[in-house]
């Protein structure tokens, strides 16, 4: 056979593998724009879900109306826009996902795979918890903190002062809205994250334990940076993700265990006898 056949048939699963990820890649672009376009029929009442906390928090403040503004002329489609993005990545991502899966999982053994698909379910269920504790527990306490600045006229006794009102941009609050939920969902990811890279030997329980101090900080500037400063909110975002470390640290310690008796049973694992 010459080089050139050995090439070519070298080349050829590389064609087919492409050709395969293209597909994949044009069914979950397609799962995309189909939920994309189902959202932005209906971003009104997604919207108006997405300024529930802000409404309760004006409630509170005394506000009756909690109706946000247009800036600019293009900013109402924008704002559809924006939902509709967001709104059709969550509906889609059960199919990408899945896409991303078939595309994977003959490329792995059983084993790999009976490991890699927890996770894979796992993932967007944190995700989930976490965009839900950001939409109930840390918008509320971050919009009534905001909020707390607003001072009506004339609020001082026989002083002549000046008004503070909310008068809220519908782009900068759903911008606002979006940043929290992604980012305390992605601040969940953590526990899966950490036990996958146990999972592949990257990290160990022990190393885990070794770091938490370097951990606390980290998690300290995160919650500084994540949440308004509002020492309640920073204190809940460090008390939930330091709890998700410590966790991680279990779940990893739980993994190796497995791994060390797995190795046992098959004669493979090697005490280490010197003594200290």
């Amino acid at each position: 056979m010459s080089n050139a056949d050995e090439i070519e048939d070298s080349s050829a699963p590389l064609i087919e593998h492409l050709a395969e990820l293209r597909t994949r890649l044009i069914r979950s672009l397609g799962a995309f724009v189909v939920a994309m376009l189902i959202c932005f029929t209906v971003w009104k009442p997604i919207f108006d879900f997405l300024t529930a906390p802000l409404c309760s928090a004006l409630e509170v403040d005394g506000q009756e109306s909690c109706g946000l503004v247009m800036i600019a002329l293009q900013e109402g489609f924008f704002v559809a826009v924006s939902i509709s993005l967001l709104g059709g990545l969550f509906l889609a991502f059960p199919v990408i996902s899945y896409q991303m899966w078939r595309f994977v999982a003959p490329g792995l053994y059983k084993s790999e795979k009976n490991a890699f698909l927890p996770f894979l379910i796992a993932s967007p269920v944190m995700f989930l918890l976490g965009a839900a504790f950001a939409y109930y527990v840390i918008t509320p306490m971050a919009f009534t903190f905001f909020l707390g600045f607003q001072q009506s006229s004339g609020e001082i006794a026989g002083a002549d002062t000046a008004g503070i009102d909310f008068l809220g941009s519908a782009q900068s609050y759903l911008s606002l809205t979006i940043k929290f939920i992604v980012a305390f969902g992605l601040c969940f990811q953590l526990p899966v994250l950490l036990t996958l890279m146990g999972k592949a030997g990257l990290v160990s329980a022990d190393g885990l334990r070794g770091v938490r101090k370097y951990a606390m900080v980290g998690i300290l500037v995160l919650a500084a940076l994540a949440t308004p400063p509002d020492v309640i909110s920073q204190i809940v975002l460090f008390t939930v993700v330091y709890g998700l470390y410590e966790i991680s640290i279990q779940l990893v310690a739980r993994v190796e265990k497995k791994r060390i008796s797995k190795l046992k049973a098959e004669g493979l694992w090697v005490e280490d006898e010197e003594e200290e």
